[in-house]
C-alpha cells in the first residue's frame, strides 16, 4: 500500500476517535477495512505523532482518544476550518490580554495550510463584517486560566481586590462560574469572609492565587442571572423598576444584558429592571426605548419623568 494511502488511512482513523468516545478494534477496522492487525499499527503511528491513544483489553475494551502532554496536529473538517478561522479573527481584538496577538499567530498558521477554497470562504465573511467594539478592560490570560482551573476543580481561590474606593483587601473566596459581557468579565463566587455571594470584576484583582483547599459545592444561584443582577444593580445609587408595553424579546434587543435586565409580565407587558446615578438620565434613556412605560419603583422617577416632560413640551412649544 502506498504511503499516501497509508498517511489517509491514518487521518480517518484520528477523525474517528475524535468523533466517538471509545471503539473496538473490530469496529475500527470495519470503518477503515482493514485488519485488526493494521489498526493496532495506525494507533502506533498515531501514538509517533504524539496523539495519546489509550488501549484497554478484555471485554468491553476498545481505543480512546486521551489527553496528552503536549498538543498534536489537529483534523478539523471544512466547517470546523472556517468556525475557527472566524473565531480567531474576532479574538484579536478581544478583552483578554495579549490573546489578540496570540489569536493572530494562530490564525497565520491556519491560514497557510488552509485549502484556497476554505481560505476564500472566510476571507468573504471577514470582509462582508464589521465589529463594533466597546472600550472593553483587559484581562490578564493567566487569571482566566487559573480561575477556571479552580472552578473546574473546586479549590479556594486568595486574591487582591481593589475597592471602589481605590483600597485593596485580600479576599479568599469560593468559585463557582465566570461571566463574560461585552466589555468586562466577572467571577461568581462565596466569599468565605463576608460569608455570602459576591460577584468580582476579574481587571480589579491582583495576585491571584489558588490554594489547596477543596470545598464542598453549595447550591448557587443562576450564575448568569445573579451577575447580571450584579452588574445593572449594585454599582448605582438608584435601581429602576419600569412596566414597558412590549414583548421582552424586542426589550432585549434594544438593552444589552450588562445594562439592564428584562421580565416578562402579563398582557404583552414586561419588567425593565436598569440602574443609575441620576434620575433624569435614567427617565430619558427609558423615554427613548419608545414604548408606554408605567413606573414601579422608585417613586422619584416619576417626577424625574415630569421633568423631563417639561422640557420637551418647552422645546416643542
Amino acid at each position: 500500500m502506498s504511503v499516501e494511502a497509508t498517511t489517509e488511512r491514518v487521518l480517518r482513523l484520528l477523525g474517528l476517535l475524535q468523533h466517538r468516545s471509545s471503539w473496538t478494534a473490530a469496529e475500527l477496522a470495519a470503518e477503515l477495512g482493514v485488519t485488526d492487525r493494521s489498526v493496532r499499527r495506525d494507533v502506533e503511528r498515531l501514538r509517533a505523532l504524539g496523539y495519546p491513544v489509550h488501549a484497554a483489553s478484555g471485554v468491553g475494551g476498545g481505543y480512546r482518544l486521551g489527553a496528552g502532554t503536549r498538543l498534536p496536529p489537529l483534523l478539523l473538517d471544512d466547517d470546523e476550518a472556517i468556525a475557527t478561522a472566524v473565531s480567531l479573527r474576532m479574538a484579536s481584538g478581544g478583552t483578554v490580554a495579549g490573546a489578540g496577538e496570540a489569536a493572530l499567530r494562530a490564525l497565520s498558521k491556519l491560514d497557510q495550510v488552509m485549502p484556497p477554497r476554505l481560505r476564500a470562504e472566510v476571507r468573504a465573511v471577514h470582509g462582508a463584517t464589521e465589529t463594533l467594539v466597546g472600550p472593553g478592560v483587559e484581562v490578564d490570560a493567566e487569571v482566566l486560566v487559573t480561575l477556571a482551573r479552580a472552578c473546574r476543580d473546586a479549590v479556594r481561590v486568595r486574591f487582591r481586590y481593589a475597592a471602589r474606593d481605590g483600597g485593596e483587601r485580600e479576599r479568599t473566596v469560593e468559585p463557582v462560574r465566570m461571566v463574560a459581557t461585552a466589555r468586562r468579565w466577572y467571577l461568581m463566587a462565596w466569599d468565605t469572609g463576608r460569608g455570602g455571594w459576591r460577584t468580582f470584576r476579574l481587571d480589579r484583582m491582583r495576585d491571584v492565587t489558588a490554594t489547596t483547599w477543596h470545598f464542598r459545592p453549595r447550591e448557587h444561584p443562576d450564575p448568569v442571572a445573579y451577575v447580571q443582577r450584579s452588574v445593572t444593580a449594585a454599582p448605582y445609587r438608584h435601581l429602576a423598576r419600569v412596566r414597558l408595553h412590549a414583548p421582552p424579546a424586542r426589550v432585549r434587543e434594544l438593552v444589552p444584558p450588562q445594562v439592564g435586565r428584562v421580565e416578562d409580565d402579563r398582557d404583552g407587558w414586561c419588567v425593565l429592571s436598569v440602574g443609575g446615578d441620576d434620575l433624569d438620565w435614567l427617565a430619558m434613556h427609558i423615554a427613548r426605548l419608545g414604548f408606554d412605560a408605567e413606573v414601579l419603583e422608585p417613586p422619584e422617577l416619576r417626577d424625574a419623568a415630569a421633568r423631563l416632560a417639561r422640557r420637551l413640551a418647552a422645546m416643542a412649544g
